[in-house]
């Protein structure tokens, strides 16, 4: 059996500010840095402990785990970034407010840009390769906006060339990553339909623990804090509401 933690980054400022985020790249407010802490103390109470990391190259993401790891012990362990597992890039509404564009367009349309499976944003104007993390990246490689579909597809390779590996060696796998790359992750894993994936909503800094076989299959999955996790999930689902 293989174990890998699948840890969304706690609140950060544009959470809070109930913001569409993406791939701009910002800090976890102090209840975010809470959360994370409390999901390192959640892997200390139930002996569930990561023997390496994986994170994308947003500091959301790269705090909460060293937050987490901290709270566990263990800050040690070896870390592997990579661009794949960034948050889905929402295109031109990176930055703009989730309720008042859903007032602005309608709810409905909100969530088929936020949600549906294979309907992107509108593009970004501004070329994200500006950032010198994806400077080196092929220009057709970096998004403008992207839908659950692509961002699937762009975070697989990740998945099976990166975290497989560890998993295949018997390393307790942590991956510290965002919203959106985590349930296109938790669909692969799981075999969720397209409908259900429009469904799932990962809470904030609460540990999603899966027990694999040796082929990568699902055995089991739970939360570590089924309770929070239900109600940081629910607060997720309301945020364009």
């Amino acid at each position: 059996m293989a174990t890998l933690i699948l840890l969304r980054h706690g609140q950060s400022d544009w959470n809070l500010k109930n913001l569409f985020t993406g791939w701009a790249d910002v800090d976890l407010t102090a209840q975010g840095e809470a959360e994370a802490v409390r999901g390192g103390e959640l892997l200390t109470e139930h002996d569930v402990l990561p023997t390496v990391v994986h994170t994308s190259l947003q500091q959301r993401a790269i705090r909460t785990a060293e937050l987490s790891l901290r709270a566990c012990g263990r800050s040690w362990i070896p870390v592997r970034r990579s661009w794949r597992l960034n948050e889905r890039h929402y295109g031109a509404l990176q930055g703009k407010d989730k309720k008042e564009t859903a007032e602005e367009f309608g709810l409905d349309q909100v969530k088929v840009w936020r949600r549906s499976y294979d309907v992107p944003p509108p593009p970004l104007d501004v070329d994200p390769s500006v950032d010198e993390r994806y400077a080196e990246l092929p220009a057709d490689a970096v998004p403008r906006s992207e839908c659950l579909a692509d961002v699937v597809d762009r975070m697989l390779p990740y998945w099976y060339d990166g975290i497989v590996p560890d998993l295949v060696a018997g390393r307790t796998t942590l991956v510290a990553a965002h919203g959106n790359s985590l349930r296109g992750l938790a669909m692969h894993l799981e075999g969720l339909t397209r409908e259900e994936v429009i469904e799932l909503n990962i809470p904030t800094g609460q540990p999603r623990v899966y027990e694999l076989d040796a082929r990568m299959q699902v055995e089991s999955w739970r939360y570590l804090d089924p309770e929070g996790a239900a109600a940081a999930a629910d607060a997720v689902a309301k945020q364009a509401g």
